[in-house]
Order: structure tokens, then sequence, then C-alpha cells
């Protein structure tokens, strides 16, 4: 029986450079690699989570009333009886983890970074999908905001380096906890008479989560949502302040942003800052975003302590590179691709290849055991810089026939001192 992959899933294979670049595992190599200098550079150490975690964790953190734990969590019990979630961000499991482990102790400021799946039963499209991968950061410990332009640089910085083109970056504050209730209120109020006119999600969202009516995509809330009260006039002193000094970070770095008043995020988390990056060639889709987040420390058991942080959509990024046309760095091929004539050759190879592969060379086999001709044509498939051709007469004269894949040259070597000439 043939078993076809979950719905809104896909397979990432090696050497499937004619295959779509979310199924070429050397661009997802290459990204991933990008965003490690990057975080190396910027003092961010990695931490690795479990992709699951107490149910409870997500409903604290992310919020009930939010649209990904009313709607697109996966949630499960256990044989004993657990009750876990498949982790569909990656903020909390990490806060998660910086308490458990108390790094509040270790320095005064955390700099983290992760890269790994997350899972939310949704609708599949292009670029969004029920395992997505994320790269993230999240930095703990200070209320500075040039803590946020560096977090928002960080991201920038990582778009450039994939040469990534035609991205906006939005910024806009959602305040303290005071400033936004106050704020809610008085969406509660303006929204309340136009509730039967709207969408069956705005209305739940009225109930559980007001401030996600501004993020609806529904036809019938648009014209609404144009008169609806801005957010930025709520904002009390300390939030004004906060953001006014970030935009004079972010000018500073010369990172040219818009503020974009109806811009609140997913996650009830979230406390002043709140930015995204779109990509324009996948329809003003964004690619990444976060914001910070005060209160969440405490709200899962740590010190009082502030934090900010983003997540990046990584299948978002390798579609806008393939849609940009952005070219992937070339991939090293073999240093040695062994060719041996005959059951004796092949059982000299072996040996041979081993010591190849100890010297720190890449090496491979043409275990098939086809003619020579198509042994060459495999090491050409392989991009191996050279051919090592072993027969009856390299056997008893104890040498090798090193062919140098792009000259067509060939010279006669001792084994002894194969992984040598290789390594000139």
């Amino acid at each position: 029986m043939k078993i076809a992959p979950p719905k809104y899933t896909y397979d990432i294979l090696p050497h499937a450079e004619k295959r779509p670049a979310l199924q070429d595992s050397a661009r997802w190599q290459w990204v991933e690699s990008t965003f490690r200098e990057l975080c190396r550079r910027y003092g961010y150490g990695e931490i690795r989570t479990p992709i699951f975690e107490s149910t409870d964790l997500f409903h604290r953190a992310v919020g009930d009333g939010s649209d990904i734990v009313a709607k697109e969590t996966y949630d499960f019990t256990t044989r004993g009886n657990d009750r876990l979630t498949l982790r569909p961000e990656g903020t909390a499991g990490v806060i998660r983890a910086f308490v458990s482990h108390r790094l509040d102790l270790e320095r005064t400021v955390n700099k983290l970074f992760y890269i790994g799946p997350n899972f939310r039963y949704e609708r599949g499209q292009t670029g969004r999908y029920r395992q997505h991968h994320q790269a993230g950061v999240e930095a703990l410990g200070s209320d500075d905001p040039a803590l946020d332009a560096e977090v928002i640089a960080l991201a920038v910085s990582f778009y450039a380096a994939l040469g990534l083109t035609g991205l906006t970056v939005k910024i806009n504050s959602v305040g303290t906890v005071a400033s936004r209730a106050d704020y809610v209120k008085a969406l509660r109020a303006w929204a309340e008479p136009l509730l039967p006119q709207m969408s069956a999600d705005n209305q739940r969202r009225y109930e559980t989560n007001a401030l996600r009516m501004l993020d609806s995509k529904e036809p019938e809330d648009l014209p609404f949502l144009a008169d609806a009260p801005l957010l930025p006039d709520f904002l009390d002193d300390e939030s004004k302040t906060h953001f006014d000094a970030l935009k004079n970070y972010l000018d500073a770095l010369n990172i040219s942003y818009v503020v974009d008043p109806m811009l609140v995020r997913g996650f009830d988390y979230y406390t002043k800052t709140t930015f995204e990056v779109h990509s324009a060639v996948l329809g003003d889709k964004a690619l990444g975003g976060g914001g910070r987040y005060n209160g969440l420390v405490e709200e899962l058991g740590g010190p009082r302590m502030p934090g900010i942080g983003f997540g990046l959509g990584l299948d978002r990024i390798l579609l806008a590179l393939q849609e940009t046309g952005v070219a992937l760095p070339e991939v090293p091929g073999l240093d040695a691709y062994f060719c041996p004539l005959g059951a004796s050759a092949r059982a000299a190879s072996v040996p041979l290849l081993a010591q190849v592969r100890a010297a720190g060379l890449s090496g491979d086999l043409a275990y098939s055991g086809k003619k020579l001709g198509q042994m060459l044509e495999a090491a050409d498939e392989r991009k191996a810089r050279f051919a090592v051709i072993l027969g009856d007469s390299e056997l008893e004269s104890n040498t090798v026939q090193l062919r140098d894949m792009k000259t067509k040259e060939q010279i006669s070597v001792q084994q002894s001192e194969l992984s040598a000439r290789l390594s000139e």
C-alpha cells in the first residue's frame, strides 16, 4: 500500500536542485547556516526544546482567546493521561526552559536562538503548512529599546544576507497592559453595534480577544476596520517614549520602516513593540515577525523580567528566494569518486576510501559495479574533483589512476600517497 504524506506537509530531499526550493535540503542548510552565523555575531546561543509541551503552557502563554489555541493546536492525551500539545510557536517553550533552568541566575541578559518545526492545524495554502519551520531569537533581561532595535536589525540582516529584496518592515506599539486595556474597552464599544454585520470569526474574537479583530482579512470586516479607533491614540507616556526611542535607533541603523497602527500580532503576550517583515513577491505576506513580552516570564512562573523576540518562517523565506531567483551558493562536490574495475579492485577500494575520509576529504564508491564510462558519468553527477580508477594493473603496482574530472588529465599515483595528492 502506497502511503501519501500528511496533508499540507512536504518532504525535504537531498540533491534536489531541480525540485521546488522547499524540497531541496541544500537550500535549507544554506538558510539555516546563514542564520546560525548571524546569531553567533550578535551573541545569541542556541537552545533546543521539545516539539511537544504541556497543553497548559500554550494556553497560558499564547492565550485561550487566540486563534492558534482556539482553532489550530494539535492537542493529545498520552497513555499516562498527560495533556500535551505539539509546539505551535517557539517562544513559549523557550521561556519555559528559561524558567526551568533558572538561566536568569547565569546572566543578566540572556540571548537565545532556535531553529525547528512548529505545528498548526490550519487551512493549507502556499507558504502556510501544518508543519512549518521557524528560526527565532529571544532576548531576556532588558527593556531597553536599543535591544528591540537589535532584534529587528538581526532579522533584517538575515534577509539581506540571503539576498532577499522588496521587503517592508512594519512596526507598532501595543502599549503596556494597562494602556492596552483602555484601548480594548474603546474597541469593544466601537464594534458592538457593528457585530451583526461582521464575520463569524470577528464575532468570536469580540468575546475572546477583541484586539485580534484588527487582524481580520475577511471581506465583510475590512470596510468597518478602516474606521476603528487606533491603538497609538491610547498609548501611555511610557509606551510612547519607548516607541520613539525605538524609531530613533532604527533611523540610526538606516533601517527603513512603516508604522502600522493595525499591527497587533497573534499572541496575547505582546507588550510595547510589535513588528513584521513583509515580502512583495509573496503578495505582501509576512515572512516573520515578533515583539516584546514583558510579562510572559512571570506568567510562566519565573521572575519579573522583560523580553523580546521574533519567529521567522523559513518556508516562506525559501518561497521568496525562489520567486526572486536568488541563486543558491554552489554545493561542493566530492573530492574523490572511486571507480573499481572488477571484484578485487572493489575490495581494495574500500580501505582506500576509508583512508581518504579519515584524512578529512569527501569520497564515495561506485557500488553498482557499472562499466567505467558509466562510473565516470556518475562521478560527474556527484561533482567529484577526481575519479580514482583501480583495475588489475593498478592492484599489481599498488597504484591508482587519478583522473581530473575538469581537465580529463589522468596520472598514476601510489596508493600510499593518494590522500596527500588529493589534499594538494
